[in-house]
């Protein structure tokens, strides 16, 4: 029992990496059901020809997970919104029925050691994936505010309020969507026009397969801004890695980028970035394993943490972040964007003269050691007109999710603005 369990595990992890089987989310979601399906059928056959204990009836669960594994990988998405429905409550009655099966059938301890242990799992994933089902029809959609863009192949969200130039763009941080600027964005649109954006998979943006490095990102974000008719050069503000996305787009675009505030940044490397593939068809294994991960949003997982992953954040915004945490668009892009990381640190690191264009380095001051502290001085040391602020008592979120520790960020963006049209320096 115990070396079909695991050759079901095994196989599953084989067949998502198999080149063979396509890196979306429905066909590797497909794979490891047949991978699971695989363990099955060993269980049912080596026990009717090796024990004098057969366990025929394993070959049911078998047969379930093949068949519904094979039409996810065959059909995928036109196949998805029915199993979604028709799976759940099907595989709770499975459970039920497996559970009387093993009782009455098998007598050794590894009935309770590890067939009870998997036959709760995929009990709770029934029940999970029901919920998921249910909940993902009954959510109220947020209305989307601003427009959505073709950027070549998939569109962007772009939102942008206020009068005035120049204009800020706001970059958020890792898994983060524009309604995380909340507090921010209004604030500085009393002051001049500010545009918000959702990354790819995020928000009202649509979900890409390609790796979304800092370098797609800034070039994603240059092909918004032109097509949404927003004219530079601009202010551009990011938070923890948008810091990383917003260096990039001034090492690539330098004149279109006026000044800069960089809000608690994940610190650039000093190393050229690894040289990758342009290759759309090219092998992506850790793409795969943050697909297989991001698949765990169809048994309801990320609605656990979405009501805590909010902050303090006005009402609007906060539920309009609880539904984009709880898409598997959503899941999957913020794991990419941490597999992405070692690239897009060394991308921003490619940049290292801004000149005497203003810049704002603002660092946390609750959880923050001297490295940060130091790290972020080096950015500062990027402008002859920079200044580097540690704002005390202000975690890295709430530098944009409080609104009180917010109000150093966007103070930080409207002194850059203040130094851009009156040509003066930065004050402390």
């Amino acid at each position: 029992m115990a070396g079909s369990l695991t050759a079901g595990l095994v196989a599953a992890l084989l067949l998502v990496a198999a080149p063979f089987v396509p890196a979306e989310e429905d066909a590797i979601a497909g794979a490891v059901l047949c991978g699971f399906a695989l363990g099955w059928a060993m269980l049912a056959v080596l026990s009717v020809r090796l024990t004098d204990q057969p366990q025929a009836w394993a070959a049911v669960p078998a047969l379930f997970m093949g068949l519904g594994g094979l039409l996810l990988v065959v059909f995928g998405s036109s196949v998805d919104g029915v199993l979604s429905w028709v799976w759940p409550p099907a595989l709770l009655a499975l459970v039920v029925w497996m559970a009387v099966q093993a009782h009455r059938q098998l007598r050794s301890r590894s009935r309770r050691w590890l067939l009870y242990p998997v036959i709760g799992i995929l009990a709770v994933a029934a029940v999970g994936g029901g919920y998921e089902t249910v909940s993902a029809a009954t959510d109220a959609e947020p209305s989307m505010p601003g427009r959505s863009i073709d950027v070549g192949g998939h569109s962007l969200h772009l939102h942008c309020t206020g009068t005035g130039s120049p204009t800020v763009v706001l970059q958020p941080g890792a898994g983060e969507m524009s309604s995380n600027m909340g507090w921010i964005a209004p604030r500085v649109a009393a002051d001049t026009r500010v545009c918000v954006y959702d990354r790819p998979g995020r928000g009202w943006s649509e979900a890409v397969s390609t790796p979304q490095d800092a370098s797609q990102i800034a070039s994603d974000l240059h092909t918004l801004l032109q097509r949404g008719n927003v004219p530079g050069p601009y202010v551009l503000a990011g938070h923890s890695f948008g810091g990383l996305y917003v260096l990039t787009y001034a090492a690539r675009y330098p004149n279109e980028v006026a000044g800069m505030v960089l809000v608690d940044t994940t610190a650039p490397r000093e190393t050229p970035p690894a040289a990758s593939s342009d290759d759309p068809s090219s092998y992506d294994l850790l793409g795969r394993v943050s697909i297989l991960i991001s698949t765990s949003a169809r048994l309801g997982l990320t609605r656990l943490y979405a009501p805590i992953e909010v902050g303090g954040l006005p009402p609007k915004s906060r539920d309009e972040v609880r539904a984009s945490i709880t898409r598997g668009s959503n899941f999957r892009s913020t794991i990419d964007e941490y597999v992405q990381a070692n690239s897009s640190m060394a991308e921003a690191g490619s940049f290292t003269d801004f000149g005497d264009k203003p810049l704002v380095v603002l660092t946390a001051g609750s959880g923050s050691d001297a490295a940060d502290i130091a790290a972020h001085e080096r950015l500062a040391a990027m402008s002859t007109n920079s200044v580097h602020r540690v704002v005390d008592g202000a975690s890295h979120s709430e530098l944009v999710w409080d609104e009180k520790d917010s109000t150093a960020t966007s103070q930080a963006i409207v002194g850059v603005l203040s130094a851009i049209r009156n040509a003066t320096p930065l004050t402390r």
